[in-house]
Parts: C-alpha cells; structure tokens; sequence
C-alpha cells in the first residue's frame, strides 16, 4: 500500500515568495485553509475547513523547508491518527521547485483523499501564483 502523498510545482517566483504562501496564515487561507499557523518549531496550530486538523510545526529552515505533523481523522475509520506534511523549496535558475511529501497514512483511503485534496489546494495555489505542475 503506498502511505504517502507526493506531488511536485514549479514556481517562476523565488524562494522567499513560495515560502510567503506556506507561512503566512492570510496566504495559506487563500489556497489551503484558516490557519493560526506560525513558522515557530513547536508551535500547535489548526487547519479549520469542514473538519479541524491539529497540527504542530515539527521544523523550520527558512526559504529552504518546512515541517509539521497533521492530525485528522481516518477516512475509513474514522479514528485519529497522525501524519507529516513536509515542503521542500529548491531554488532553480528560473524559479523555484516545491515538493510535497504528506507521509504516515495507515488506510488507503486517507492517503487517496489527502492526495486528491492535496491536487485541488495546489490547483487553487496555481491560480494565485501561477506556478506549473510536474
């Protein structure tokens, strides 16, 4: 079974602007969800859409990666159970690459739902950003 969610962007913008939209909670409400997110390792915070997911920022090394643990309920289940988003700037000559990788999924369920969710949260991204999928 494949426990994790990859998925890869190409931005035009540097660095430091792709870091804007994952750490900034105006930004990230635009294309993910409310958040009282803050860039502080250890900081707890939430994702509030239909359903609230509790998160905590697991590390921070700014315009280069960033790391936090995501708890949600199964899709299958419906038991908590926790997972880790990691993002992954890599600075190129004419942009920026962004990788995804949302790990520690024990249904396939969740990690089909988090992967399509995933495709649609950097869908409403690309529009603000214009970045091009890989």
């Amino acid at each position: 079974m494949q426990k994790e969610v990859r998925q890869t962007w190409f931005f035009r913008q540097s660095p430091e602007e792709v870091w804007d939209y994952l750490t900034k909670p105006e930004l990230l409400a635009l294309w993910l969800m409310e958040t009282d997110f803050k860039p502080v390792v250890g900081h707890k915070f939430r994702f509030v859409c239909s359903v609230i997911n509790d998160c905590e920022v697991l590390e921070v090394n700014p315009y280069k990666k960033l790391a936090y643990s995501w708890q949600t309920n199964s899709v299958k289940t419906g038991i908590p159970f926790q997972s880790k988003v990691v993002w992954t700037l890599i600075p190129k000559e004419d942009g920026t690459e962004l990788r995804l990788i949302h790990d520690g999924f024990t249904a396939l369920e969740d990690v089909t739902g988090h992967d399509e969710g995933w495709t649609r949260c950097g869908n409403r991204l690309a529009q603000l950003s214009s970045p091009v999928k890989q």
